[in-house]
């Protein structure tokens, strides 16, 4: 299919009273390019060009500062998602289990080594970049979707139902694509088994080859629809009530860092305790994966819900909400370190 020139245009594709941008160190602004840029001009215009250079600095922005923070708070990190899944997990018998957080992190470092703090670090460094590079990546082009025109002084409420919708859908389309790893992440985690034959997994690779060679691509996605629901939930109130708290300070882009960084921290909270028990289900239900018969606890995710309300009581749907609280603090610190980072690029 041929390129079709715009309306008006010359025989070289110009608008009569165009001018040919200049991107160039050295070009003058209106001299007129080669054949061969001219070419490229047309095919790809500049406006495009620009997008997509913000489109990867946001993701390189975002994904720096996610492994960054990730990296820091991996062990708050494994010993709330060893308290979410322990019931759920075939390795950690009754008389075994954790107590609360203190007991989990006295007994690691006993049973499993210091070093397992970090167990299945680097799968979540690798797993987390893309997350949360996509998510913030996303974000700002389902913000120019949902936000644009709208005015956040006269329009508040439509600029704060913008923003939740922004969040949501990013975080929502992110998950799309990572979400396997998202999984290995969580088995690799609640794997506590010592080095050596103990463990269930030898690594990432070796988790996913397993679960896939199990249940196919089913078992990877396992708790797939319950983690769309608290995704959509968490992001909007991660970016939404974020970006609107910033958008209502008189100076956003110079705000000091100790107030971004409350802001963010408040948010993560809220949002984190908010969507928990959508959390702690999809983890249940990732534990699934790789398990017959008799082995298997729930029989879907209603089920699931129905029956940790049952036979532990509506707090186990918080365990470990503590810990992520202070987790939380990494996600704060990511939204912070985004901002002053996108200041220089």
């Amino acid at each position: 299919m041929a390129f079709q020139s715009p309306e008006g245009a010359t025989s070289s594709g110009r608008l009569p009273s165009e001018k040919w941008p200049s991107r160039s160190p050295g070009v003058k602004a209106g001299s007129r390019p080669g054949p061969v840029l001219q070419q490229a001009c047309l095919l790809f215009p500049f406006n495009m060009t620009d997008a997509a250079v913000s489109f990867a600095k946001d993701f390189l922005a975002g994904g720096v500062a996610a492994a960054i923070s990730k990296t820091a708070v991996a062990p708050i990190e494994r010993v709330k998602l060893l308290l979410q899944v322990q019931h759920a997990s075939k390795q950690i018998t009754a008389d075994k289990q954790y107590k609360g957080i203190i007991d989990c992190v006295v007994r690691i470092p006993k049973e499993q080594g210091v070093l397992s703090f970090w167990l299945g670090n680097l799968a979540n460094v690798i797993r987390y970049f893309p997350t949360q590079a996509l998510n913030f990546a996303f974000k700002d082009k389902y913000k120019q979707i949902f936000l644009g025109g709208v005015d956040k002084r006269t329009q508040f409420w439509r600029y704060f139902a913008g923003n939740l919708a922004s969040g949501g859908a990013a975080g929502a389309t992110s998950l799309c694509f990572v979400y396997p790893l998202d999984f290995a992440r969580t088995r690799l985690a609640a794997d506590v088994g010592k080095a050596g034959a103990e463990r269930e997994f030898r690594g990432l690779g070796d988790c996913l080859v397993k679960i896939y060679k199990s249940d196919g691509i089913k078992g990877l996605y396992q708790g797939f629809n319950v983690s769309v629901q608290g995704i959509i939930i968490y992001r909007a109130a991660y970016f939404g009530i974020y970006d609107t708290a910033k958008g209502m300070l008189p100076d956003p882009k110079n705000t000091h860092i100790v107030i971004s960084w409350m802001i963010a921290q408040t948010v993560t909270a809220v949002a984190g305790l908010t969507s928990y028990p959508f959390d702690t289900v999809r983890r249940r239900m990732m534990m699934q994966s790789g398990r017959k018969g008799t082995d298997i606890m729930y029989k879907g995710t209603l089920d699931c819900w129905r029956k940790i309300a049952h036979d532990e009581g509506g707090k186990a749907f918080f365990k470990g909400a503590w810990s992520n609280v202070l987790r939380g603090m990494g996600g704060a610190f990511v939204l912070v370190l985004y901002d002053e980072i996108k200041k220089y690029t």
